[in-house]
């Protein structure tokens, strides 16, 4: 399983869970998506990362939520990625 559908699936879990003390979605890949403005890592942007442990749990699976749309949303830099790779893919052959 890809990282993003882990990611996904993580989000699912931590918004369907009422229990307290809800876990950050940082995966300590910090580099911002100069496009979306979200964290390539968490899919969050820099004012949920700072805000982040001042906010009650209900507003952390908000994020959780808005993390996992995020994740399914293909974004200019993912497909600038993707044929990157197929680009230079084609050059190898």
């Amino acid at each position: 399983m890809d990282a993003v559908k882990l990611l996904v699936q993580r989000a699912r879990e931590v918004v369907a869970s009422r229990a307290a003390d809800v876990p950050s979605p940082c995966i300590s890949v910090c580099r911002m998506d100069p496009h979306t403005q979200w964290c390539e890592g968490c899919f969050r942007t820099l004012e949920e990362i700072a805000a982040w442990s001042r906010m009650e749990d209900e507003g952390k699976r908000e994020i959780w939520e808005t993390i996992a749309e995020r994740a399914l949303t293909p974004t200019l830099s993912q497909r600038e990625r993707e044929t990157k790779g197929e680009s230079e893919q084609e050059e190898r052959t």
